[in-house]
């Protein structure tokens, strides 16, 4: 999941703390319904918030004009949202009929931060963790949080040194470190610092 900025021209209540959710994807039945394809295995974040902020596709250009008929709204207000397999299916107030659900393939959807459930006291969004300290038990910095890999058992750390050694690429210095108790010792959020049983010449 990605943060975003508010971008210029989109509806001005868009959140500080937007985070990239999911993808809309293609239309489901016929009265406006639309499949996201979430980012996250468990997509609690698309049923915590009734209010989705939208984005087109990379490829699709700036929004366009709200006086369009084409144009994809940058809110959408979700009046019912479920489960559908691998996917989340949801019907918006903006979103009439199967050609206006049409129209928003490929919308990228944001939800502010602060709208997401709140998690177990074990557990921690990605979001959260990217660009957290990370030192081992000997309190040597092995780098910071770059992003995590979904194994399906559990997620793996990629942690990237603050400074590249000569004639090494990024991929290459990175440290994969799985995110679990026999590894992770600490997390803390307030100090942006996670603590691994780890060594320096791992």
């Amino acid at each position: 999941m990605n943060a975003a900025a508010r971008p210029p021209g989109v509806d001005p209540a868009w959140p500080d703390d937007a985070i990239e959710v999911g993808r809309i994807g293609e239309p489901w039945g016929l009265k406006g319904w639309v499949k996201v394809q979430p980012f996250a295995a468990d997509p609690q974040a698309l049923f915590s918030s009734r209010r989705w902020f939208l984005l087109p596709s990379e490829k699709a250009g700036p929004l366009r004009p709200a006086t369009s008929a084409a144009a994809i709204p940058s809110l959408l207000k979700i009046i019912q949202v479920k489960d559908h397999g691998d996917v989340v299916v949801a019907l918006a107030q903006e979103v009439p009929d199967r050609n206006a659900a049409e129209a928003l393939r490929g919308a990228r959807v944001f939800i502010g931060r602060a709208n997401f459930p709140t998690p177990d006291p074990d557990e921690f969004y990605w979001v959260d963790l990217i660009g957290l300290n990370v030192v081992n038990r000997a309190g040597e910095k092995l780098g910071i949080v770059a992003g995590l890999i979904d194994t399906g058992p559990h997620s793996v750390l990629r942690v990237a040194p603050e400074v590249l050694p000569e004639g090494v690429s990024a991929q290459e210095a990175e440290r994969l470190i799985p995110f679990v108790g026999a590894y992770v010792d600490a997390v803390s959020l307030e100090q942006r610092l996670i603590t691994v049983d780890w060594g320096l010449d791992y």
